[in-house]
């Protein structure tokens, strides 16, 4: 996390807000194993509870399979086939999980 508190630091130094993002699900893709899938459900849990952000959009939650979380949902259809890029409609939903008045 000390790369993101940098980052966060020297927008900070410049007047800059920060807004964090959450990463999205990735089982199924080639590079996918369980000791990635913890460091990303740790660095998740980092950015919405560290309070270091702004504020945090949670695309994990908006493009997230229910029943299999480490997973982009088939139901919508979010996943472009090789299970790490969001679609079309995967690309709408992180979109509408932008709350617009964190970029006031």
């Amino acid at each position: 996390m000390n790369g993101y508190r940098h980052l966060i630091q020297q927008a900070h130094a410049a007047d800059v807000r920060i807004i964090g993002g959450t990463m999205l699900p990735d089982k199924g893709a080639g590079y996918y194993s369980d000791s990635a899938e913890a460091i990303r459900r740790a660095v998740n849990t980092w950015i919405r509870t560290s309070g270091a952000f702004d504020g945090v959009v949670d695309f994990e939650k908006a493009v997230a399979d229910p029943a299999e979380p480490t997973a982009l949902s088939p139901q919508p259809a979010y996943d472009s086939g090789d299970h790490l890029h969001p679609n079309e409609a995967g690309m709408q939903a992180l979109a509408n999980a932008v709350d617009l008045s964190l970029l006031r």
